[in-house]
């Protein structure tokens, strides 16, 4: 009965995806799956939103508290150490532009 509740609760899928794949790619699909005790569908949707998940999160909202929004933004607003290193590198001629000149 757990299982029927579950289906129950899954939302209507209107939407179809077509893959060509290589018959060992089928093979390891199906055996993940069997191994998952799902369909290869289920199996292969719930692994590519997880896969999708991972790389949109940096693409996403972050929230904070009020307090670590102000430090953020007084961090961003503060002028730039100083890196004399950093500075030396950036003004130096490059090796590409000294060859250039020979």
């Amino acid at each position: 009965m757990a299982a029927r509740t579950a289906r129950a609760k899954r939302t209507t899928r209107s939407e179809k995806l077509d893959l060509r794949l290589t018959p060992q790619a089928k093979r390891t699909l199906q055996l993940a799956a069997d191994a998952a005790n799902k369909s290869v569908s289920e199996f292969v949707v719930e692994s590519a939103l997880a896969s999708a998940d991972e790389a949109l999160l940096d693409r996403r909202q972050i929230f904070v508290s009020a307090e670590a929004y102000d430090k953020f933004v007084a961090l961003l607003d503060a002028p730039p150490r100083d890196h004399p290193r950093l500075r030396r590198l950036l003004t130096e001629p490059s090796i590409f532009d000294k060859s250039e000149k020979e």
